[in-house]
């Protein structure tokens, strides 16, 4: 077994393409890999672990992330990654799943970002200006080359690093809003990468036709679920418990909308809920690519395993 912790596949300087690449990937191959619903344990309202596996059938690998949430934790939001060989059962690699997690988050939002939004979007809004939102922002910069607007709700000294770690890229300008209701108002796409909210971000006039609302971590949006035209999701098993899911108006898979089985936004009027909860096929499928970028490198763990069948 070799051990990949964060420094490696961080300064891998693996590119957004390859993320966004990998990304739709996987989201094709999802109806031929087996992808049980993650199991979650919520200790206290901000307290989670979550236990994610996947298997891929046409990488002939399998493999399990746990991710957890902890407020007092730096970062707040951690995983750990174990990938297999299915055709040996081999443990290949134990890998530190934190890039992992923020770039493939960022890549499926962006994705669907680039499928679902009007063809006239130009304002995008973030709520959340963590590594979730840099990494959305990165990859929506590969599939959006024309003049973009960036919204931000001003959150603590995030503001001005968010706003710096861009200030290269020359087709982006930025507005800071204090108001969330009229920044949603204003915006055509909008990306909530909040971990935590205790409620709604808006009422449902401030809701434009035509609009698209990605909510990354689900929670504020949940008055959209009732009168949206149209939902989507990256699996049906993490979100068919939600409170409305019954009252949807329309629902699929996004991964329908790449095969083109759904047509996905059939009018620039239509209001468009995402809901991309982030599924183990992801961050297994870029495990397994990352291992054999990496597989040279790594420092091997021999764990001296029983090659004999034992009794006690």
């Amino acid at each position: 077994m070799k051990i990949f912790d964060f420094e490696q596949i961080k300064n891998r300087n693996i590119a957004p393409s390859d993320c966004l690449k990998w990304v739709e990937c996987a989201l094709r191959e999802k109806y031929d890999c087996i992808l049980p619903g993650k199991v979650s344990i919520t200790t206290s309202p901000d307290i989670f672990f979550n236990t994610m596996p996947v298997y891929l059938h046409p990488d002939k690998r399998f493999g399990v992330k746990i991710v957890s949430r902890f407020p007092d934790r730096r970062p707040s939001l951690q995983s750990d990654i174990l990938l297999y060989d299915s055709l040996t059962g081999e443990l290949l690699a134990f890998m530190d799943g934190s890039w992992i997690t923020a770039m493939r988050t960022g890549a499926v939002a962006a994705l669907s970002i680039s499928y679902l939004q009007k063809k006239a979007a130009k304002n995008y809004a973030f709520i959340g200006l963590g590594n979730t939102a840099r990494s959305t922002l990165l990859c929506l910069l590969e599939l959006v080359k024309g003049p973009m607007q960036i919204s931000l709700l001003a959150y603590k000294d995030q503001t001005d690093s968010f706003i710096e770690r861009f200030e290269g890229y020359q087709n982006i300008s930025f507005t800071v809003y204090s108001d969330v209701h009229q920044m949603i108002a204003d915006s055509d796409v909008i990306i909530s990468s909040v971990t935590v909210a205790h409620d709604l971000f808006a009422p449902d006039e401030c809701f434009k036709p035509g609009v698209l609302v990605v909510p990354i971590h689900t929670r504020g949006f949940q008055n959209c679920d009732l009168f949206f035209d149209k939902v989507f999701a990256d699996d049906v098993k993490h979100v068919c418990g939600f409170k409305y899911f019954n009252q949807f108006k329309k629902f699929d898979e996004f991964a329908r909308v790449l095969l083109g089985e759904n047509p996905g936004r059939e009018s620039e009027q239509e209001r468009i809920l995402v809901y991309n909860i982030g599924i183990a096929l992801h961050d297994i499928f870029f495990a397994s690519k990352i291992y054999d970028k990496l597989s040279a490198e790594g420092k091997v763990l021999d764990l001296n395993m029983t090659t004999e069948k034992f009794w006690v």
